[in-house]
């Protein structure tokens, strides 16, 4: 039975494709959590108030007060600062 030589080196072992795939890939600075953390507190808020008709960003700090206002104006940059880096991230592709 006739058989095939392996190659002598196997692709997960190439260290340039090793090299290649990390300067390839950013890693997320500490405004990308913040943002990442913004915009899941403002999706489990309007979670809550579709289901359940509960505000609670404005339960905890008032309906209308300015601590409010600030968290919601917080969440919007931070869906506008995730908008920016999906298209900077599409940009590079």
């Amino acid at each position: 039975m006739a058989t095939m030589n392996a190659p002598t080196m196997e692709r997960r072992h190439l260290p340039e494709r090793r090299a290649a795939v990390r300067e390839g890939s950013a890693a997320m600075s500490a405004i990308d959590y913040i943002a990442m953390a913004l915009l899941v507190v403002g999706g489990l808020n309007w979670a809550m108030v579709g289901l359940l008709d509960v505000d609670v960003v404005a339960t905890l700090f008032g309906a209308g007060s300015p601590a409010t206002r600030l968290v919601y104006v917080l969440v919007g940059i931070a869906a506008l600062y995730s908008i920016w880096t999906a298209a900077k991230m599409s940009r590079r592709h």
